[in-house]
């Protein structure tokens, strides 16, 4: 920090450059930051000073979130949201689908998969032509979700490698998504961790309506899935600890650590060991 105070030498119609010393400087001690201004030539007086440093911080504020939106960890966010958005809306619309097919063509069906046969069909009638392009836009949005899992899959080893490799890149993306960053998944204690997605049942333990969750989306994971109901507290929480690490070293280094890996795999394998009790 300059003695002249944060924006000494700064011309005072510079917003750009202000809010370039907000983002970069630093100082170990307060000062009276707004005769240090005046001093330096950067305001007439301190009401002045404090208008330009509200535009200045404000300016200094809408650069860092732009940053911090456009980082890698925040496009695998919108990716795998949208990715989810997608199921969920094609899922519901093909009951849809399967419903007014089966009222119109009197055929059965189910899912995704009958949609497309639908899809695929010529229409003979106006009723038909809307059955067969709402299962068109069923299809296309199952698809769209494929894409979106394909670029979640390519994206979130290089955002998150060790995280990835322990979770799986799709369950590490979801955990990134419902921290809201890596870094607030790097964060969080694995207790926290454990139980993401499970936030209704937590919300409802705490409120004395429920028995404790045991784990959120991490169930999706076969360590936890696959492990015997009597085991399988001691298994999420084995593996929400060295999830926590595992985002820990992808977020403050990025190194590779495959001893995690093993680390994981030794514990949940004595875990199991023990057997129903």
């Amino acid at each position: 920090m300059s003695e002249g105070g944060w924006f000494a030498d700064l011309d005072p119609d510079d917003v750009a450059g202000a809010a370039a010393a907000i983002r970069d400087g630093r100082a170990d001690a307060p000062a009276d930051w707004p005769a240090l201004a005046v001093e330096a030539g950067f305001a007439p007086d301190a009401a002045t000073y404090y208008d330009r440093l509200n535009a200045a911080a404000v300016r200094a504020a809408r650069e860092a979130a732009g940053e911090a939106e456009r980082a890698p960890d925040q496009q695998l966010v919108h990716a795998v949201r949208a990715m989810e958005d997608c199921a969920r809306t094609a899922n519901e619309l093909a009951e849809r689908v399967a419903e007014w097919a089966g009222a119109v063509y009197g055929e059965a069906g189910t899912g995704v998969d009958f949609a497309r046969e639908v899809a695929a069909r010529e229409p003979g009638t106006p009723v038909e032509a809307c059955v067969v392009g709402l299962a068109g836009r069923v299809a296309g949005l199952a698809d769209e979700r494929d894409a979106l899992r394909a670029f979640v899959e390519r994206e979130a080893p290089a955002v998150a490698p060790n995280l990835s490799a322990m979770a799986g890149p799709v369950l590490a993306a979801r955990l990134v998504s419902l921290a809201g960053s890596l870094q607030a998944l790097a964060r969080k204690p694995s207790g926290t961790l454990q139980v993401l997605g499970a936030e209704d049942a937590l919300f409802a333990h705490l409120r004395g309506h429920a028995s404790s969750p045991k784990h959120g989306v991490i169930f999706t994971h076969e360590y936890v899935r696959g492990t015997p109901p009597a085991q399988r507290g001691s298994a999420a929480r084995a593996l929400a600890g060295k999830l926590t690490l595992a985002a820990r070293v992808d977020y403050y280094s990025g190194e590779r650590k495959p001893e995690l890996d093993a680390a994981l795999d030794e514990r949940i394998a004595r875990i199991r060991a023990r057997g129903p009790s």
